[in-house]
């Protein structure tokens, strides 16, 4: 067996084992096979990675071929696999974050029963296996199913607290959102097929031009994928669902947060540059939408006091950048934040359990503050991870932000209107990352004294995933150090192989440009940190009770989705119930037993009388009427 169905059948085996004896092995027994399975998956995936490297890069391309379910004439559907280096970069990327979200997990679930500690687990290693099927998918249509997968194991693990109306509600909202995307990726995968024969990679993305360039097909197809990232990856409308998936377990939230379900539709952009290349229209399309989305996202993260809010909207924002970067062509630049971010947002989340376990639950920031004695573990790893967050300097998300922002300025491709959306973005980044650090860990507490008191710091089960993120957070960065620095770019040259056919791709901004770009980058986080610090982390700072204001009330798109799609849905159900069912299919029933209740009455008035005369009439009209019919018939017969 090919050690890729290694990597995809560890965490499906694993899955299926706690989920079906769990129960019976008890909670120490179902930790370890899903954090064993997640080990082993990820042993794999790094051998693959060292294969890959001791390849020619020309070689670093190769298709496993899996089981045949679909054959028709010369069309082929089958679970074909795809190992190359933006594969199982996101292979690793997955399930090393997921085996360190399954250790912490370990502990804060722990007060479940046995049997949801079992499907918890189960869940986890499941939703990791359906991304692993996503991310190595040889074709479309492989891609189609982990992308579907991942659908659902978000939906489970979003919805766990099956008790919970909230919790059922937000993974319906997930579940239905994304749909509106889906739908937009299977029509794009429709016209694919119709237009190649095929769904594989190999067939269709080396020969996407015969798509031609700049033709309505080419717009159409890129579109409609697009709409199925922009889904996935919560950009533009189609975002409302990702805030409510914080009903989940906080471990989930930074599963689906950090380097899985959120990243696929950058991901799926990625690989097929091909095609969106083919059209400018799309491709401003993607770019604006992640400016866009970015900086509305910061400006509502600014405003929020849930601190798992923050963070939730703070994703979409940093999403917003990586769809921004590949909207471009700066493809690398968009998969090295990628990478950064999952390393900071996974620890950001992480660290947001430690707190709610410290403070029993406890998510409003004003009633925090003071922390950072308390939980000195979680304090100094949540500000390597806000630091990275807000771009300080020397961190991972600095350098992968300022890769970003020089393409958007200076590559071929670039706008410097663009790059104003984002440089905006980053000073509210900056500013909001301040304020949840400052609130939650600085100034004088805001908590009972019982709980201030009571507060404490988790066991190693909380502590060591925290670290070695913190760890991942800061070294990240050292994979696409600036090119001035005249270091090696390990990142840019591993991905090379894959975007190497890119024709929008390009050098960056000169040194010069470079080097004032990061002078002033630098100069704008500071600026909007210490503002941050002057409002929020003094003893005497005050707290924010603001629940009104476009931003606070995440731009009204939940009241606007409300009126147009939910009340309005329901208005048009009560018109169809009474215009359509009630009186057309209703009373055309009704009408058809009026008639025969009408009928009835009449012939039993004018007939069915009880006369014996009448009868007798009737008896022998029927008659001659018979004879007649016979005489016709039989005179018909005659002159044949």
């Amino acid at each position: 067996m090919n050690p890729i169905y290694w990597v995809l059948g560890a965490p499906l085996a694993g899955a299926a084992v706690v989920r079906l004896a769990g129960a019976k092995l008890g909670k120490r027994a179902s930790a370890w096979i899903a954090c064993l399975a997640l080990a082993a998956a990820l042993a794999v995936a790094s051998a693959l990675v060292a294969g890959l490297a001791a390849s020619a890069p020309d070689a670093r391309h190769v298709v496993v071929p899996g089981f045949t379910f679909l054959e028709l004439g010369l069309f082929r559907a089958g679970f074909d696999l795809l190992v190359d280096p933006l594969s199982v970069l996101m292979a690793c990327l997955v399930t090393g974050v997921g085996l360190l979200i399954h250790v912490f997990s370990v502990a804060y679930m722990a007060e479940e029963s046995e049997a949801e500690y079992a499907r918890y687990f189960a869940y986890l290693n499941f939703f990791v296996f359906s991304m692993l099927v996503l991310v190595l998918a040889a074709n479309f249509l492989v891609l189609f199913a982990g992308w579907e997968l991942v659908g659902l194991s978000s939906y489970l693990l979003i919805g766990f607290y099956r008790s919970k109306t909230s919790a059922a509600d937000a993974g319906k909202k997930a579940f239905i959102v994304n749909r509106v995307g889906d739908f937009g990726f299977l029509m794009a995968v429709f016209l694919l097929m119709s237009s190649y024969g095929s769904l594989d990679f190999d067939v269709i993305l080396p020969h996407a031009a015969s798509l031609g360039a700049g033709s309505a097909l080419a717009a159409t197809v890129a579109l409609l994928l697009f709409l199925g990232a922009a889904g996935k990856s919560a950009q533009g409308p189609l975002f409302v669902w990702l805030p409510d998936a914080m009903e989940g377990p906080t471990p989930v939230s930074a599963l689906i947060h950090a380097a899985t379900m959120v990243t696929a539709g950058v991901f799926l952009v990625a690989r097929c540059h091909a095609l969106f290349e083919l059209s400018s229209l799309a491709m401003k399309a993607v770019a604006w939408t992640g400016a866009l989305t970015a900086l509305f996202a910061a400006g509502v993260a600014a405003r929020q006091n849930d601190i798992k809010k923050v963070l939730a909207f703070s994703t979409i924002s940093q999403l917003g950048y990586m769809v921004l970067a590949v909207g471009v062509g700066a493809y690398t630049a968009g998969v090295f934040h990628l990478f950064t971010h999952a390393f900071f947002k996974a620890l950001l989340f992480l660290g947001c359990g430690s707190i709610m376990h410290a403070l029993h639950g406890e998510l409003d920031m004003n009633r925090m503050g003071g922390l950072r004695k308390k939980l000195p573990v979680t304090h100094w790893t949540f500000l390597v991870g806000a630091a990275c967050l807000a771009g300080v300097p020397l961190t991972g998300g600095f350098f992968s932000k300022d890769e970003i922002l020089g393409r958007v300025l200076a590559g071929p491709h670039g706008d410097p209107l663009l790059w104003a959306v984002g440089y905006a973005t980053a000073a509210v980044t900056a500013y909001y990352s301040g304020r949840l650090v400052f609130r939650v860990f600085y100034g004088s507490t805001r908590l009972d004294r019982d709980a201030f008191d009571g507060a404490h710091e988790g066991g190693w089960a909380f502590q060591g995933p925290l670290l070695v993120l913190a760890l991942g957070a800061l070294a990240a960065g050292s994979l696409g150090l600036p090119e001035f620095l005249g270091t090696a770019r390990p990142l840019e040259a591993w991905l090379a192989p894959v975007f190497t056919d890119s024709t929008w791709g390009g050098p960056g901004p000169s040194e010069p440009l470079s080097l004032g770009l990061m002078g002033l980058y630098t100069l704008t986080v500071a600026a909007f940190v210490w503002l941050a610090w002057s409002l929020f982390g003094k003893k005497d700072a005050s707290v924010s009770n603001a629940r009104t204001g476009f931003f606070a009330r995440n731009g009204y798109v939940d009241e606007l989705y409300d009126l147009l799609f939910v009340r309005g849905l329901l208005a048009l159900c009560g018109w169809l119930y009474r215009v359509v069912d009630r009186e057309l299919i209703d009373g055309a029933v009704e009408a058809v037993g009026w008639t025969a209740q009408g009928a009835g009455a009449f012939l039993r008035q004018n007939v069915h009388n009880g006369k014996v005369r009448a009868y007798a009439a009737y008896v022998v009209a029927g008659s001659c009427l018979l004879a007649v019919l016979v005489l016709i018939l039989g005179g018909l017969t005659c002159f044949r």
